[in-house]
């Protein structure tokens, strides 16, 4: 018969218990004292090692890619304030507010053309040219951390991925399932047709023809029906290039 422990015997396994509770304690906060210490230090290296190389930051784009991923890493955000001490130590707050408000120049003087939704490479293209006179190049990244920033206008700026190509969206337009199948399908050539999406996506006409009636209500497409096969051509600028549709000339911005 197994003998119950005595009260002595339970205050004492308390108490061990109440020393271990302890003793954890004591390790997580030395460790995260060191974490803290040790993140501290990395912030310290990261200003220093900001200073030094203060131009190659400004104007090398693959260079300031990677300054942001290790900014990233210990939590700092330099553009998290355009009067903070990144911003005025490498003046990158300035570089991508000022980024930010010619994105949204091109996507409001784009928009008539591609209903609020433009490729990213045209979107880069375009504000190259834009930029043309400017002293810092820029990059995909430099394009999407900008965007990034302008989703606190509550404007309705996003990013969305259509097969392998990303898509910049400017006005609150809800796609589903089937019109991003459809803007998947376009890419090849910029174009599809009510026949291609039968025949590649296995959809009936009707629910082919009711996702382009939706995207041409929403500006997304633009038809096309001169052609002698008699098939009508549903273009999308936002899978192909502005230029090849309506002329580079005639985007003013």
């Amino acid at each position: 018969m197994r003998r119950r422990p005595g009260i002595g015997g339970l205050q004492t396994a308390a108490a061990a218990r109440n020393q271990y509770r302890l003793l954890g304690e004591n390790v997580a906060k030395l460790r995260t004292d060191l974490m803290k210490e040790q993140l501290d230090t990395f912030r310290s290296q990261l200003e220093e090692f900001a200073r030094k190389h203060k131009n190659d930051i400004r104007k090398n784009p693959t260079f300031r890619a990677q300054f942001h991923e290790m900014c990233s890493k210990v939590g700092v955000d330099p553009l998290a304030s355009n009067k903070g001490f990144w911003a005025e130590l490498l003046g990158i707050g300035d570089f991508y507010y000022e980024l930010g408000v010619q994105i949204v120049e091109i996507c409001l003087a784009t928009r008539l053309l591609n209903g609020g939704l433009i490729n990213l490479q045209e979107l880069l293209s375009l504000l190259r040219e834009k930029r043309k006179n400017a002293r810092e190049p820029v990059s995909e990244d430099d394009c999407l951390r900008a965007i990034s920033k302008l989703k606190a206008l509550g404007s309705g700026f996003e990013v969305i991925s259509v097969g392998k190509k990303k898509l910049i969206r400017s006005v609150p337009t809800e796609l589903n399932k089937d019109h991003n199948e459809i803007l998947e399908l376009a890419q090849a050539q910029g174009f599809v047709t009510v026949e291609e999406v039968e025949r590649r996506l296995s959809w009936s006409a009707g629910r082919a023809i009711d996702a382009f009636d939706t995207l041409l209500e929403e500006g997304l497409a633009m038809i096309d029906d001169g052609h002698k096969d008699g098939k009508r051509r549903y273009w999308f600028p936002c899978v192909s290039s502005i230029s090849t549709v309506v002329g580079a000339d005639s985007i003013a911005i």
